[in-house]
């Protein structure tokens, strides 16, 4: 790893420290949002039996019909107040369910990318859709039965605390049993989902070809096997039933039967100081708001929480295992970093051989400019050595191992005139040529020696979103350079990589790649100055080569002294589309 400077240290540092307090700060927010407005959702159910309870008893019962019609009033605004919480309360769930679709959309897309996912779309249109909704319900249904049961209890315990001995017990042993049946009714509805899917897949092959079925008299092969899927969905069936029976007494126990101990402890309470009120409030609590809320919370959470389970397993599947370390990304001990035998290299039977039994060493660590006139072959050498042309005749070797290969492959990068960028993250831009995440040190350190942290810091640090057609061919090609940088590959070619940048830009991503440890650069020259800078130098001129110093150069070949001469331009075209 890169050891980055202190400055670079700290600023990692900070910025991983406020992006975590952002996110802590965001998702607290929107959950002190949700609370208060579910407990304004929650007032009317508070209210539901106490002013019914005080309507009665000091109202109606009491002869003073004024003040029942108050407490009456009251309950309806309690309601008025529910309903506008209900409807903030929408707002705030999109808020928080939102971010885990887009982190669903995401994993997705990048599967269907990477792994040519045929079910991406499926997933994409239907599974993710699919979880988002029933993640919002179940978001829903729980938090309005939390903030439902603690206003019935408040208002049970104001009437008269007697009446949660009555309530509570039942309400308590429902939901215990309810919890109970959670993962294994979970476990059945897979079990049940995968039965489904085997038979319709199974009926899918069976379907198009019963002609060809009946032609070879296999009717009875294919319908004990097509009747061994059917028997295998109707056991899940049945076992997703008989768990679904104790949903429903989890449901009676809960929700039923505190209605049915109230009448009979009716009696009981009364003589214990229960008003009349207070108790037809009890009843009210239990049959308008404890019975809804507990009914919703086992329906929703009992069936949306196994469908949610099951399609996030489909979505996010077990990682596969990690693939072993490249082996092509080995150096083979004392071979030189790249070497072409006698290669020879045209672009059509009868074309004049761009390359004619070109014979070159590059030594590990060593640094080659590549210079020539427009269209003499240097970008044609570069994709040479990086595979991606084939020569007619001649080796090439990178790092010890032929080319092509999938060894030579990953022993060397290409960085071509024409950066590329895509939608996404810096630090996904940048982490493209390793088999796994940057550390964030390391892409700090890479960022600084390349020049690309100037950038970096404008566009808001490694997490912030790339938009390609927002940024120069400079800032794309400073991109494209510091991803190559944190390539493992020790060879790094660059074809005219540096053309868009500036001379000072251009020298220091150039003298970051020469002292890269372990690192061995070629480079196509699109300024004389580049040549300047590099160990050895490569002039080519048609079938004829010269090699040697910037000094010995300038004495021996006439070509570049001419392209090193004041006012000579050393560019050249932009490379053949490969």
């Amino acid at each position: 790893m890169i050891a980055p400077p202190p400055r670079v240290r700290r600023a990692v540092r900070l910025r991983r420290a406020v992006r975590l307090r952002r996110a802590v700060r965001l998702r607290r927010a929107v959950l002190v949002r949700l609370a208060g407005w579910s407990a304004l959702e929650a007032g009317q159910t508070f209210l539901l039996g106490y002013a019914l309870a005080r309507a009665l008893d000091a109202g109606f019962l009491a002869g003073d019909a004024r003040t029942g019609l108050w407490w009456l009033a009251a309950a309806a605004g309690g309601v008025g107040a529910g309903a506008y919480g209900t409807r903030r309360v929408y707002g705030v769930v999109a808020d928080l369910v939102e971010p885990v679709r887009d982190s669903l959309v995401a994993g997705v897309v990048a599967g269907g990318i990477r792994e040519a996912d045929r079910g991406a779309l499926s997933g994409l249109t239907q599974q993710v859709e699919i979880a988002r909704d029933t993640l919002a319900g179940l978001v829903l249904v729980s938090r309005s039965f939390v903030f439902t049961v603690v206003g019935a209890l408040t208002g049970l315990c104001a009437l008269a605390p007697p009446l949660l001995l009555v309530v509570l017990p039942p309400l308590l042993a429902g939901l215990g049993l309810f919890a109970a049946t959670l993962r294994p009714l979970a476990r059945r509805q897979e079990a049940f989902l995968v039965a489904d899917e085997a038979l319709a897949a199974e009926l899918g092959e069976v379907c198009p070809g019963l002609r060809d079925i009946t032609a070879a008299g296999a009717e009875a092969q294919v319908a004990a096997r097509v009747g061994e899927g059917v028997d295998a969905e109707f056991r899940a069936a049945r076992a997703l039933a008989r768990w679904s029976v104790v949903r429903v007494a989890a449901l009676a126990i809960g929700g039923r039967l505190p209605l049915v101990l109230l009448l009979a402890a009716a009696p009981w309470l009364l003589a214990r100081g229960v008003t009349t009120g207070a108790l037809v409030g009890a009843l009210a609590y239990v049959s308008q708001s404890l019975l809804p809320a507990l009914q919703n919370l086992v329906h929703g959470l009992g069936t949306g929480g196994a469908r949610l389970s099951v399609v996030l397993r489909r979505l996010r599947p077990p990682p596969p295992p990690a693939p072993p370390p490249e082996p092509a990304a080995e150096v083979t001990a004392g071979a030189p970093a790249l070497s072409l035998a006698a290669v020879t290299f045209a672009y059509g039977p009868a074309s004049t051989p761009v390359l004619d039994e070109l014979d070159l060493v590059v030594p590990p660590g060593g640094h080659l400019a590549v210079v020539g006139p427009s269209g003499i072959g240097k970008s044609t050498l570069t994709a040479v050595a990086a595979g991606l042309l084939h020569p007619a005749d001649g080796a090439v070797r990178v790092c010890g191992h032929p080319v092509p290969g999938a060894r030579a492959a990953a022993a060397r990068v290409l960085i071509p005139q024409e950066a590329y960028v895509h939608t996404g993250t810096l630090a996904e831009n940048l982490g493209l040529l390793r088999p796994g995440p940057v550390p964030l040190p390391e892409l700090m350190a890479a960022a600084e020696a390349v020049g690309l942290t100037p950038l970096l810091e404008r566009l808001g640090g490694p997490d912030a979103l790339v938009r390609p057609a927002a940024l120069s061919a400079g800032e794309r090609q400073l991109i494209a350079l510091t991803r190559a940088y944190l390539s493992p590959a020790p060879l790094a070619l660059l074809d005219e990589a540096t053309c868009h940048l500036d001379a000072e830009a251009e020298a220091r991503a150039e003298q970051a790649f020469a002292r890269r440890p372990g690192g061995t650069l070629v480079v196509v020259a699109h300024r004389i100055d580049s040549a300047r800078r590099a160990r050895r130098i490569l002039v080519l001129d048609g079938s004829r080569t010269a090699h040697g110093t910037h000094e010995d150069l300038l004495r021996t070949c006439a070509l570049y002294r001419d392209l090193a001469a004041p006012g000579s331009a050393a560019a050249s075209q932009p490379p053949l589309a490969l």
